[in-house]
């Protein structure tokens, strides 16, 4: 099986998200945060904190307040402890040895983050979504930290929430500055499909609800996303409801017939169940279309099937 895979921009821009201030001039908003800017760039974090304290009580209705403050109390909730042991830890981590140059232990680190800290980023961003609702790069912001926080279950309302908002506005988000986004409908599922293989890529079976739950709202509304249709149909085939992934996969091919991506996991599903000559006719067909290691895979996979 295979996901298609979709950068998402937001993980792009989260460190720093900009905008203009809707309620007083423009010069003073930027200045605003331009300052902002210039403490964070130093990392001078008690001028900081006084200033967002400054700026809330002077310009509460400025959007890029709200990001401001949460990106700032998000950096810093982060902690990382190192730590030494016999066994290799997950991530980044370097190896020690003794004289005879057999390894006597590891150093790592464990990336945390303050449950305090984290909490203030996300009252700034919670407020900033209900003041500010059509903007994409907060409701985003909200995600991209939830999914780093591993805290799925409120990952996965919140990418429902906004596509249904997406829907009630017809996909028309703004993002920095409060411009209108450019090829919004294509930011949102881009940026979905990005969660989606996140979640996949945990390797956690019990993510595959969240998966299909959120994979059927997207296409709900945007019923020709080929990247979301393939990935809620891995969901279903990976739970062992060929039937259902079929269907997506169906849906799928009819948007795009020459995507090798779907075209392969059609393949893999029929044969999985066992239709061989159905599997063949799909692997044949990502021979024509694939790329040279969807080719080479698929010509092994014909190989086994025609024993």
């Amino acid at each position: 099986m295979q996901l298609h895979s979709h950068r998402s921009v937001v993980q792009t821009v989260i460190t720093i998200l900009c905008g203009i201030l809707l309620c007083i001039s423009p010069s003073v908003a930027q200045k605003q945060y331009a300052t902002f800017k210039k403490l964070y760039a130093k990392n001078d974090t008690a001028t900081i904190s006084k200033f967002l304290q400054q700026w809330e009580k002077s310009n509460p209705n400025d959007p890029e307040l709200y990001t401001s403050a949460f990106n700032f109390h998000f950096a810093q909730s982060k902690q990382e402890v190192l730590s030494l042991g016999l066994q290799r830890p997950q991530g980044d981590s370097f190896e020690l040895t003794d004289s005879t140059g057999k390894t006597a232990g590891h150093i790592g680190s464990t990336i945390s983050y303050n449950p305090e800290r984290v909490a203030v980023a996300m009252k700034y961003i919670n407020k900033g979504i209900q003041k500010f609702p059509n903007r994409l790069d907060m409701r985003f912001g909200k995600c991209f930290v939830l999914g780093k926080l591993e805290l799925y279950k409120e990952f996965t309302q919140e990418i429902i929430t906004t596509v249904e908002h997406s829907h009630t506005i017809a996909t028309k988000w703004l993002w920095t500055e409060n411009k209108p986004l450019d090829d919004a409908e294509q930011v949102m599922i881009g940026s979905v499909q990005s969660y989606l293989k996140q979640m996949y890529d945990t390797d956690n079976d019990s993510l595959l609800n969240n998966i299909k739950q959120v994979g059927e709202v997207v296409l709900k509304y945007y019923p020709k996303s080929v990247e979301v249709l393939s990935t809620t149909a891995v969901a279903y085939m990976l739970t062992k409801n060929f039937t259902k992934a079929l269907d997506y996969l169906a849906q799928a091919e009819t948007v795009n017939p020459t995507d090798f991506i779907v075209l392969n996991n059609i393949g893999y599903c029929y044969k999985l169940l066992g239709q061989k000559e159905k599997a063949i006719t799909y692997y044949q067909k990502v021979i024509t279309y694939g790329n040279e290691q969807a080719k080479a895979h698929a010509t092994k996979e014909l190989e086994e099937l025609k024993k």
